[in-house]
């Protein structure tokens, strides 16, 4: 049985965990694929999540091993990328997060949880702004603080150190098999939501954030001897 008394953090993942922007970067991913002449359709896509832009790039490129870049040829293909994708996340507005999100960081919050997003992406903060969430996490750790990537757990790390949490008290919330990965490898405890619902990393899967006012809830109740 999962002992969730000894949680006292919970980090979450944000693309796919706290919203989606799984369709831009599709649609960014795409055109450069396109541009160069790689076959690219959403499944692919899909093992994208959780890993670096610069890996997504060597992913892109190994479909098509006979096209030779030279590194500063694929840092401006997947600066191309990342420009055309900050494009299409200019619409995004408070309204592109649901309600259940919001209520739940708050109750979590309200509770005494200390809160975290761990993400690979460098846009974190400017998502976490346009959506007016940065005031829900008491730290925010993505790819502009690391030097690995998913699955490996120095986002989940540091993430716990901003908190000043023991990686044993930190839950954490990831869609990607990556993630969850690099949870276990961080010695916290994984919970799995959306894709890598089911995964053998997860100690628990969940179909809604909302869940976990019901599950912190009961080991509230546990802590107070209720």
């Amino acid at each position: 049985m999962v002992d969730f008394g000894a949680v006292s953090a919970i980090i979450f993942d944000l693309d796919g965990v706290l919203l989606s922007t799984d369709q831009y970067h599709y649609a960014a991913w795409k055109a450069l694929a396109d541009e160069l002449e790689i076959p690219f359709c959403e499944k692919d896509n899909l093992a994208f999540r959780g890993v670096s832009r610069m890996d997504c790039m060597e992913l892109l490129l190994s479909k098509r091993a006979e096209l030779r870049l030279t590194e500063a040829e694929k840092v401006a293909y997947a600066t191309k990328k990342n420009e055309r994708y900050r494009s299409l996340l200019e619409g995004i507005t408070p309204a592109f997060v649901a309600e259940e999100v919001r209520e739940t960081l708050r109750v979590l919050k309200e509770r005494g949880y200390r809160l975290a997003v761990g993400s690979s992406s460098k846009n974190s903060g400017f998502i976490l702004k346009k959506t007016d969430l940065d005031g829900c996490f008491h730290a925010i750790v993505d790819g502009n603080d690391i030097s690995r990537s998913k699955p490996d757990p120095e986002v989940f790390v540091k993430a716990a150190e901003a908190l000043g949490v023991p990686p044993e008290r930190c839950a954490v919330i990831e869609d990607a098999e990556a993630g969850l990965s690099a949870a276990v490898s961080g010695g916290m405890l994984p919970i799995a939501i959306g894709e890598a619902k089911g995964s053998h990393l997860a100690r628990l899967s969940i179909e809604g954030l909302g869940e976990l006012t019901q599950i912190f809830d009961r080991k509230m109740e546990n802590k107070n001897g209720r």
